[in-house]
């Protein structure tokens, strides 16, 4: 006898009933689904015009809504199960909203681009096109058959040509803007022409370099001065340089130790010649809009720490090689300044080092060098090989050099020596720092380390000197530690000003306008923010738009001219350097290496005329910035996206005011790069008029990660952990005994488990249902093989109490249900509406399982449950686990998928229920208490307490081992 699902027949295994709901028949069961969906169009998204609008006139009046993941980079190791885990649940959602009449856009592309494909190529001679074309196949398999209702038609890969295309196009719409502070907002590079020739509007500060009016510049001097004010723009960067790869690397692809995180190269900071973004101009815009959007506050909190914004005063310290200029948040404390600190990298350090060290200079001060050059060379050389991290760690253990220089002290005209040091950095403020030891732990630390002087402006409270048993004769520089609090200003007065007996606030104030009648400085805000580097000296990645005339300046091409395709290479690889000169190398982008290419002849307007490409391509970062607007219009090939089809999807509505996506979901650790960098080109396109809404992301939701055992041998490495057996209560590997621990699912601690695999053994709804019922989204959940079971039986369960395991015939009856079932269900509907809309899809699937329990224990002997109470428990379950959900519904007679049928709705009448308050300890101590119906069985009040906001507070960065309920009484969470 043989099984047949939607014209395909399953052989059983002997001995077992062919209707039984196996691994087998759930295979059969969701590929029959998945081509139906795919044959059907069932999740297509109809656009309000254009190409993609057949259908739109069928759901025009619905509410849209726009679900999305964060793009995924396709890796060759292809998905683990703890890749899906945020997949699924936005998979979940989307279903749940358009069975509740939402009109929604759901998809998934590919952030192809990247170092990793191209290190490979370098490594295997493989082309980086064929090995991410190849991961990208083997993603699609992998999600296809988690039965995600994505509408593949709009999926893209930031490596398709059509769509790098764009992102070109958008790279010329930032270089042709320039940001306009009194207006705050960008605007196009023409406007800045005509207002300069017009002499209405004066060039920047800082953008004309030649010292003479605009009248008086010629043509190629002014296109310099313009290029300064671009929001795309050229500059001497300090940047990673990493010789072992051949390009400049971002912040976050180098370790804390100061090498490269792919190949664990050396990392040294140099000044180089790179491609900006602007992105400083919008600090403020994108700290104030972050209190528009529904984001959780930590990541929010990220972003404002990271941007770091700052009141206070720059003041300009005269020293041999002109104003050093430093910014500090506590101008009041000047006169407890008694020595300046270089950033190793600072343009005035050469123009301050002495020619030789003066006659008094402390042994200590010189790292043992014969001349300041010598000293300030070696020590900037040691510098350049360690990552800001090292530099930034405190401790008392900091490391400078003097310059053989002094500077002059604004406030008390003392001369202050200036050191380098690398424990300041060119990333925040000007590089350089007034240093106030009294005051500050790492200025002081360095001043006891080289005997600096240390002057008291800030009166400590009398229990702070108690406390560090500090009496009235112990000099500053003998403090354990530096007072930062805040106090009466002390020994902070010269003949015109006086700051003593002030407060901070008071003080502040006072000094800032001394300097700025004296002309030594004034008020500022400053920002830890940085602006973007934007090249990369690799092959895999975006060409810029841009070629170089004879004067070495750059000229965009015309958007006829998009897109600047990728030339095909054999040599792709970066020229590469090792060896102590590596520092000084340069780098040689492989595109330099086409003469052919990079050559060109082109008529941009003043008759053909030579010109030469740029060579580096953008970074990873550039096409993640936007593809959640390609998604919208992927097969427009005339605009990035049409202006109508942008509003219909992200314009603002009256449930999201802020417009962008409705639901954007993903790991916290693109916290502030991805996040960030989208939002400035948000903005730029905002101003420009392309896009209808200033943030790309209305809500933000960031999922857990799904933890595994991983083991590690006597050396400290990871051994594979599916081949590490159990032996006399430890653990061994070949053999060896190897130790346990639990960190996040993925390759580097070798403990992945492929999805593939469960889909053998179980099939994808019961994957599907495992990820979402072991916590809330939001948390971190261990992954258990042994566990998958119980869900597993759960949909065996529904099986059979939908299907005649014997016949394969419904066995649902037309009864009407008595009062207490009717109750339950509609408790259930309630209780998983709830969980669905609240992402806390694991009180679903609990509620679901209760109502199962009830239906089985009621009619699981004596014929089918009623139809009424049978087929909202399918619909509940759809969004969940829709394969099987699908195969029931249509078993019960129903011809259309169910993915459009409504959900059912609560009957408030029947929602009465009675509820208990139970404890919650937490290893055997009351911790909380939590409120559930006092029918929940086990799993469901297991489900609802760790689902309780306070439950999930006090677990907060513990890992749950095991969790034992006594029904209506109490729940223990024992942790590891």
């Amino acid at each position: 006898m043989s099984e047949v699902v939607d014209g395909t027949t399953d052989t059983p295994t002997a001995g077992i009933p062919s209707h039984r709901y196996t691994a087998a028949l759930a295979r059969r069961i969701e590929t029959a689904w998945q081509e139906r969906w795919e044959r059907e169009g069932t999740f297509h998204a109809s656009n309000p015009t254009g190409p993609l609008s057949d259908g739109f006139d069928e759901v025009a009046g619905r509410p849209r809504s726009y679900v999305l993941d964060m793009f995924p980079y396709p890796s060759g190791d292809g998905l683990h199960v703890g890749h899906p885990l945020g997949y699924i649940g936005t998979d979940v959602y989307a279903r749940y909203l358009r069975m509740s009449g939402a009109h929604v856009l759901h998809t998934m592309g590919f952030d192809a681009f990247g170092l990793p494909a191209e290190q490979y190529a370098v490594e295997t001679g493989q082309h980086p096109r064929e090995t991410t074309e190849a991961n990208i196949r083997t993603y699609r398999r992998q999600l296809r058959r988690l039965g995600l209702g994505h509408d593949l038609r709009r999926s893209v890969a930031t490596t398709d040509v059509d769509f790098y295309r764009w992102t070109q196009w958008i790279f010329l719409r930032i270089f042709n803007a320039w940001y306009d502070p009194a207006a705050r907002k960008t605007r196009p590079v023409a406007e800045l022409w005509t207002a300069l020739d017009a002499r209405v509007r004066e060039p920047a500060q800082g953008t004309n370099p030649f010292g003479r009016p605009w009248p008086e510049l010629s043509t190629v001097e002014r296109r310099q001065v313009v290029d300064a004010h671009r929001l795309a723009y050229r500059s001497d960067a300090v940047v990673n340089w990493c010789p072992g790869l051949g390009t400049v690397l971002a912040n976050e692809e180098v370790t804390p130790n100061g090498r490269s995180e792919r190949g664990n190269f050396q990392v040294y900071r140099r000044p180089l010649t790179q491609w900006m973004l602007r992105i400083t101009a919008f600090a403020d815009r994108l700290i104030d809009d972050l209190d528009s959007v529904d984001w959780p506050e930590s990541v929010a909190q990220m972003q404002r720490n990271w941007i770091g914004r700052s009141s206070g005063a720059r003041v300009r310290f005269g020293s041999p090689g002109g104003d050093i200029e430093v910014f500090t948040t506590r101008p009041d404390t000047l006169f407890g300044a008694t020595y300046l600190v270089l950033a190793p990298e600072h343009p005035l350090v050469d123009q301050v080092t002495a020619d030789r060290w003066p006659d008094d200079v402390r042994p200590e001060w010189t790292g043992g060098a014969p001349t300041p050059g010598k000293a300030v060379t070696e020590y900037r050389k040691a510098a350049s090989q360690r990552s800001d991290l090292e530099r930034q760690t405190e401790g008392p253990d900091k490391t400078g050099v003097f310059t053989g220089s002094t500077a002059l002290n604004p406030v008390n005209g003392e001369q202050v020596p200036i050191f380098v040091a690398d424990y300041v950095l060119t990333g925040y403020g000007s590089g350089a720092i007034m240093a106030v030891p009294a005051h500050d732990q790492r200025d002081l630390e360095f001043a006891q380390k080289f005997h600096l002087p240390v002057v008291k402006v800030i009166e400590p409270p009398a229990e702070w000197n108690e406390r560090h048993r500090i009496g009235p004769h112990t000099a500053p520089a003998e403090w354990p530690e530096a007072y930062s609090g805040d106090g009466v200003l002390v020994a902070s007065a010269n003949a015109v000003v006086s700051l003593n007996g002030l407060g901070k606030e008071e003080a502040i104030a006072r000094i800032t306008v001394w300097l700025e009648v004296l002309g030594r400085g004034e008020a500022a805000i400053m920002y830890k923010l940085r602006d973007w580097l934007f090249s990369r000296q690799r092959y895999w990645g975006e060409p810029f738009p841009i070629v170089y005339d004879e004067h070495g300046l750059p000229v965009p091409l015309p958007e006829s001219m998009l897109p600047v395709e990728l030339p095909e290479m054999t040599d792709f690889s970066p020229r590469t350097y090792d060896g102590p000169d590596a520092a000084d190398s340069e780098p040689e982008p492989p595109l330099s290496r086409l003469p052919d290419w990079v050559e060109v002849e082109l008529d941009l307007g003043d008759g053909l005329k030579k010109y030469h490409r740029e060579t580096n391509t953008m970074p990873q970062w550039a096409g993640s910035c936007w593809y959640e607007i390609r998604y919208l219009d992927p097969t427009n090939h005339d605009r990035f996206v049409a202006p109508e089809v942008e509003r219909y999807w992200m314009g603002p509505t009256a449930d999201n005011p802020t417009g962008g996506v409705d639901l954007y979901v993903g790991g916290v650790e693109h916290a502030v790069l991805h996040l960030l960098y989208a939002r400035f080109w948000q903005k730029v396109l905002y101003d420009l008029g392309d896009v209808s809404t200033p943030e790309p992301f209305a809500r933000l939701f960031n999922q857990g990660y799904i933890l595994a055992a991983a083991y590690a041998d006597e050396r400290g490495f990871y051994v594979p952990a599916a081949q590490v057996t159990e032996v006399d209560g430890g653990f061994a590997y070949e053999g060896r005994p190897v130790t346990r621990e639990y960190g996040k699912m993925g390759k580097s601690l070798k403990n992945s488990v492929a999805p593939d695999e469960m889909y053998a053994e179980y099939g994808a709804d019961t994957l599907r249902l495992y990820e979402m019922f072991t916590g809330p989204l939001e948390q971190s959940r261990p992954w258990d093989n042994k566990a998958v079971i119980g869900v597993y039986r759960l949909l065996q369960r529904v099986w059979r109490n939908v299907v005649d395991e014997e016949t394969g015939s419904p066995r649902v009856s037309s009864e009407v249900a008595d009062e207490e079932t009717r109750r339950q269900l509609h408790r259930t509907i309630a209780a998983v509406r709830e969980g669905l809309e609240t992402l806390r899809f694991n009180t679903a699937i609990a509620r679901i399982t209760e109502l199962n329990n009830h239906l089985t224990a009621r009619w699981g002997a004596s014929g089918g449950a009623p139809r009424e109470v049978v087929e909202p428990l399918l619909l509940m379950l759809a969004p969940l686990a829709p394969h099987v959900a699908e195969e029931l519904w249509s078993r019960l007679g129903h011809a259309e998928s169910l993915a459009w049928e409504t959900f059912p709705v609560a009957d408030p009448t029947l929602l009465a229920t009675e509820t208990v308050e139970i404890a919650v300890q937490v290893n055997g101590k009351v911790r909380a208490t939590s409120v559930v119906p006092a029918d929940a069985d086990k799993a469901s009040t297991e489900a609802l307490v760790l689902a309780d906001a306070l439950v999930v507070r006090v677990l907060a960065g513990v890992q749950v081992q095991r969790v034992i309920v006594v029904p209506g009484r109490l729940v223990n969470i024992v942790t590891g």
